[in-house]
C-alpha cells in the first residue's frame, strides 16, 4: 500500500526535515554526568566505608571528588555518595530536578571539604563541576514523571535494604577493632539499632565506633528523609482521557476508524492523547515505567499523522520518556520510521477473518463443526446483539458476570482492550451471549440468570467489529469461545459487520515456520523458546486457537528507538497488559468497583486462555 505524506497542513514541516529533527539524538552531556555522578557516588560509599580503601592509592583520587570531606568525615562522604547514586539516573534522564539538586549538592560538598579539609583541589574540582553543569543547563530540562505514592514504599524498601547491606559491610569491616567475636545476628542487630540512631551490642575500640554509628544513623535518616519526601510531595496524577478529548477522538474514528481495527481502543480511559495542529489526527498512550507507550495506528486522516507524530515525539522528549509503539499496522509502522528515524520489529500477526466467506463446512473446520455440534446438543443457546439492545438488567448481569468470571484479581489487557462494558457512547459494541437453563431441579436462577459465557466486539469502523474480552463461567462446557465467535460470524452479515478481527498471535510467523519441514537449526530453536514460554505466556495456544478460523493474518509491528531499549519497552508492555503487576496488593485496595477503570482483556483475558487450553 503506498501511502501519501504531505503533513500537517497547520505547522508542518517538509517530511525530510522532521525525519532529521526526529530522529535518535545523543544526549553526551547528561550522559557522561550521570555516569560520573555514578562514579564519585561508588568511590564516595567506598571511601566512607573502608578503612584500606581510604589509605589506598585509590584515596588520592577521592580526596579531590566532591562529596569527600576527609577522615573524619566518613558518613558525609557516605551520604553524599548515597545521594550522587540516586540522582545518576535521573541525570542521565535529564530531568530538571535531578539538576537542581544536584547543583544544591556540589556547594555542600565543596563546603565540607574546605571545612574538614581545607582541600583546595576538591573545592576546585567541585566548583569545575558545578559550573559544567549550570553551563548546559539547558541539557536539564525533563520535566517530572507521574506521581504515585507507591515510589515512597519502593523507596523505602529498596533504600533500606540497600541500607541494611551497607549497614553490614559498615559493622564488619573493622575486624582488628571489634572487641570479641560477634555474632552474624548480634552484627544484624547493631545495624538496625545503627539505623533508628541507637547503639548496638558490636562494641569496638578507639574512635571507629563513633565512625560506624555515625554512618548508620547517616543511612538511617536518608532513608526516612527521601520516603517522607516521596510520600508527601503533591501529587502528580497520570493523565486520562476529558471529555473533550474522547469526543474529538469519536469524531476522529467516525471519519476514518475503519483503518484501523485497534483504533476504538484509543478510548481507553486510562490513555493520554496528543493531537496534530489542526486537530485531524491524534495519538493516545500512556506512560509506564518511564517508556511512552503507544498502541495501534495513529487516530485520523493519515495525511496529518506526521503531525500527531512530532507532538507526541516532543512529549516524549520534554518528559525524557522512552518513546514506543506496540501493535501498529505496516503502514502505521513505515511512516512511524519514516517520521521519527526509529526502528520497526514485527511481532505477530492479527487474525481477521471476512464474515462473507466463513463456513463451517469443509475438513479444515471438521474440529470447530464438530465441537459447536456438541455445544449445542448439549442444551445451549447463543445470542449475538449490540449493546444498546440489551435491557439495562441484562447489561447489569452482563458487567457483573464479567467481573466475577475473571481468573485473576489483575485485568490483563492494554493495546486490545476497552475496559469497560455498556458505556452509554459504546452502544455500537456488539455481544455474544451463550445461554443454558440449569437444570439441577432447584428451579432458582443462578446470580446471573441463564448466561454461561460471553464475548464482547468493539467497532472497526462502520462494517466491522474487534475482539475485546472473552469470559465464561467456570462450569460451563469447554468450547464456549469457539461457540459464541462460530456464532459472531454467522451473525455479522445480518448486523451490518463484514469483516472481523480476532486475538492477535504473538510470533505466529516463527511458530509456523518452524514446524514445517525444512525448517533451519536457528528457526527451530526460536520455535522451541516459544512453546517453552508459551507455559506462561499463551503464544502457542492463541495462534492455535486463531488459526481453527482460517483466518487472513494481518503482520503487526513495535516501534522503537534503539536495540537496548527493548529490555525496557518488553517490560513496560507486559506491565500495560497485565502480565507483571506492581499494583498495591488487593487487601489493601477495596475500593468500589463502581469507581475502578478495570482493562478488559482483548486476547489473553485468563478465563479465555483456559477455553483455548481445555479445547
Amino acid at each position: 500500500m503506498s501511502v501519501r505524506i504531505d503533513g500537517d497542513k497547520k505547522g508542518s514541516v517538509p517530511a525530510g526535515a522532521r525525519k532529521v529533527l526526529r530522529g535518535p539524538r545523543p544526549e553526551t552531556v547528561p550522559s557522561l554526568v550521570g555516569r560520573a555522578a555514578t562514579f564519585v557516588g561508588l568511590l564516595n560509599i567506598a571511601a566512607g566505608i573502608f578503612p584500606r580503601f581510604r589509605a589506598s592509592r585509590m584515596h588520592a583520587v577521592t580526596e579531590v571528588l566532591p562529596g569527600t570531606t576527609g577522615p573524619f568525615a566518613a558518613a558525609l562522604a557516605l551520604s553524599t555518595g548515597v545521594l550522587l547514586l540516586l540522582l545518576a539516573h535521573g541525570l542521565k534522564r535529564r530531568k530538571r530536578r535531578a539538576w537542581r539538586a544536584a547543583v544544591a549538592l556540589l556547594p555542600i560538598g565543596a563546603v565540607a571539604q574546605f571545612l574538614y579539609r581545607h582541600s583546595v583541589v576538591g573545592v576546585l574540582i567541585s566548583i569545575a563541576l558545578l559550573v559544567l553543569l549550570v553551563r548546559h543547563r539547558s541539557e536539564f530540562t525533563a520535566l517530572p514523571d507521574p506521581r504515585s505514592r507507591w515510589k515512597a514504599l519502593a523507596n523505602f524498601i529498596l533504600l533500606g535494604s540497600g541500607s541494611l547491606g551497607l549497614g553490614l559491610v559498615i559493622v564488619s569491616v573493622h575486624p582488628g577493632r571489634v572487641v570479641g567475636n560477634p555474632s552474624i545476628a548480634d552484627r544484624i542487630q547493631h545495624v538496625m539499632y545503627g539505623l533508628f540512631g541507637f547503639e548496638g551490642p558490636v562494641e569496638y575500640a578507639g574512635d571507629t565506633s563513633w565512625t560506624v554509628a555515625y554512618s548508620l544513623g547517616a543511612l538511617g535518616l536518608l532513608t526516612a528523609i527521601t520516603t517522607i519526601y516521596l510520600a508527601f510531595r503533591p501529587e502528580h496524577p497520570a493523565a486520562r482521557l476529558t471529555e473533550d478529548d474522547e469526543r474529538q477522538l469519536r469524531d476522529l474514528l467516525a471519519k476514518h476508524g475503519a483503518r484501523d481495527s485497534l483504533g476504538h481502543f484509543a478510548l481507553r480511559r486510562d490513555k493520554a492523547v496528543v493531537f496534530s495542529p489542526s486537530g485531524k489526527a491524534a495519538v493516545t498512550y500512556r506512560v509506564v515505567s518511564g517508556v511512552m507507550l503507544a498502541s495501534g495506528d495513529p487516530i485520523g486522516d493519515v495525511e496529518a499523522w506526521p503531525g500527531a507524530i512530532e507532538r507526541f515525539m516532543d512529549e516524549a522528549k520534554a518528559h525524557s520518556w522512552t518513546p514506543a509503539v506496540v501493535g501498529c499496522s505496516e503502514t502505521g509502522g513505515e511512516v512511524w520510521t519514516r517520521e521519527t528515524g526509529l526502528d520497526a520489529l514485527e511481532l505477530g500477526d492479527e487474525a481477521v477473518v471476512d464474515a462473507a466467506d466463513f463456513s463451517l463446512s469443509g475438513r479444515a473446520m471438521r474440529n470447530v463443526r464438530q465441537m459447536v455440534k456438541r455445544i449445542e446438543r448439549n442444551g445451549y443457546e447463543t445470542r449475538v446483539r449490540r449493546v444498546r439492545d440489551l435491557s439495562v438488567g441484562e447489561l447489569e448481569r452482563i458487567r457483573r458476570a464479567a467481573d466475577d468470571w475473571r481468573g485473576t484479581d489483575t485485568e490483563r489487557g492494554f493495546s486490545m482492550a476497552l475496559g469497560r462494558i455498556g458505556d452509554p457512547g459504546d452502544g455500537d459494541c456488539v455481544i455474544a451471549t451463550a445461554h443454558k437453563a440449569d437444570d439441577d431441579g432447584s428451579g432458582e436462577p443462578g446470580p446471573y440468570g441463564d448466561l454461561k459465557a460471553m464475548i464482547h466486539f468493539v467497532p472497526w469502523g462502520t462494517d466491522g467489529m474487534s475482539l475485546e474480552l472473552m469470559r465464561r463461567d467456570r462450569s460451563a462446557d469447554p468450547g464456549m469461545n469457539e461457540l459464541l465467535i462460530v456464532a459472531a460470524l454467522q451473525a455479522a452479515p445480518k448486523i451490518g459487520i463484514e469483516h472481523v478481527s480476532l486475538n492477535f498471535a504473538m510470533f505466529r510467523s516463527a511458530l509456523a515456520r518452524g514446524e514445517k519441514i525444512g525448517a533451519g537449526p536457528v528457526l527451530r530453536l526460536w520455535r522451541g523458546l516459544l512453546v517453552f514460554l508459551s507455559r506462561w505466556f499463551q503464544i502457542e495456544s492463541l495462534y492455535k486457537f486463531n488459526a481453527k478460523f482460517q483466518p487472513r493474518w494481518e503482520p503487526r509491528f513495535m516501534v522503537y528507538r534503539a536495540h537496548g531499549d527493548l529490555p525496557r519497552i518488553g517490560f513496560a508492555v507486559m506491565q500495560a497488559e497485565g502480565f507483571v503487576n506492581v499494583a498495591l496488593p488487593r487487601p489493601f485496595t477495596r475500593f468500589s468497583r463502581s469507581h475502578r477503570q478495570r482493562p478488559c482483556a482483548h486476547l489473553t483475558a485468563s478465563e479465555g486462555e483456559r477455553a483455548v487450553r481445555a479445547a
